[in-house]
């Protein structure tokens, strides 16, 4: 592939901190090495639910942990010379529907296995399922090597 076909090539990965998405992203870098993408790591974070009265106050350091996550999480993945150009985004919203947008163009979408949640033998998480169901690029599902 030329330096011209490859311009502008993304691989979009989800990051949770969990053990799977450090291997995808793990997976998505050594890709994008081989392809000359660029590597777009997308955390996100929601409010939670609102149910009843009891709501006293809404976390206002979410957003300030999620992003501190994946910068350490990125570090400790890539190190600190990544072979790759590895842009990192915090984003409010449901994860699989943040992760289906930042793929639009994309030339893959990476997810783990199976993030935080979740029933523990599950092969799937749900937001790799609904990737895998609506993504309109190719979808890398990477699953956690047991050591």
């Amino acid at each position: 592939m030329s330096a011209e076909e490859s311009a502008g090539s993304r691989i979009v990965v989800g990051v949770d901190g969990s053990a799977s998405s450090k291997q995808a992203l793990r997976w998505a870098v050594d890709q994008a090495r081989r392809t000359g993408a660029v590597v777009d790591a997308v955390a996100c974070w929601a409010y939670p639910p609102l149910y009843g009265w009891g709501m006293t106050g809404l976390d206002p350091e979410l957003p300030d942990a999620t992003g501190k996550m994946l910068t350490q999480t990125v570090a400790e993945v890539v190190g600190d010379d990544p072979p790759v150009e590895v842009r990192e985004s915090v984003v409010l919203g449901n994860a699989a529907e943040v992760l289906l947008e930042r793929a639009q163009g994309a030339e893959l979408l990476v997810v783990g296995s199976r993030g935080h949640g979740g029933f523990s033998g599950a092969l799937l998480g749900s937001v790799g399922q609904h990737c895998v169901q609506h993504a309109h690029c190719p979808v890398v599902v990477i699953r956690h090597a047991e050591n």
